[in-house]
């Protein structure tokens, strides 16, 4: 009953195309909807709540956030929560589009995400949401061209901007003391 071989996951919600002459479905656009949803309270969090400004204060120096009174355990673990969260919620619309769920599921997408938050600027959530922009545009471009290097894009785009700008487009250059 249990291993690793792929589950169908179950069919909530019919699927029809919105506009028949492109493949845009009523899951596609709930998928787009919700992301937005979890884009703009990821943002929130971060930007406007006492807890995301702890969270970026031990990002920057743990020692430091610390000694301000700030409880660095629990802003790590606050962390990690949301983070899952965010993941599972991500792997419940993914189930959505493919109907099944498999351990590897989410290996590409992940180093798709990674491309894109180095693209955008580790640690700029509209960095993260631009290189995914850029990546998922012309990973398309690519697919319409020739599909056998649609994933390799993301990687080609990966190495130039670390060659080119390692702080990514709304990165900040840090200079580290040493």
């Amino acid at each position: 009953m249990f291993g690793p071989n792929p589950r169908v996951f179950p069919d909530i919600i019919p699927s029809y195309n919105l506009i028949p002459s492109i493949s845009f479905s009523n899951i596609d656009a709930l998928i787009l909807g919700l992301s937005l949803v979890f884009m703009g309270v990821l943002f929130w969090i971060v930007q406007k709540t006492k807890l995301g400004r702890a969270m970026r204060a031990v990002s920057e120096n743990p020692t430091v956030a610390s000694l301000m009174g700030i409880n660095v355990n629990k802003v790590i673990s606050f962390t990690f929560i949301l983070g899952s969260v965010l993941a599972a919620c991500a792997g419940i619309l993914v189930g959505l589009k493919n109907h099944q769920a498999d351990p590897l599921m989410g290996m590409q997408a992940g180093i798709k995400a990674f491309a894109a938050a180095v693209l955008g600027g580790i640690g700029s959530i509209p960095g993260a949401v631009i290189g995914g922009l850029i990546i998922g545009i012309s990973e398309a471009l690519v697919k319409s061209i020739d599909s056998a290097y649609a994933d390799a894009i993301s990687f080609i785009i990966l190495v130039i901007i670390l060659l080119v700008k390692p702080s990514g487009i709304m990165g900040k250059h840090q200079i580290e003391k040493v």
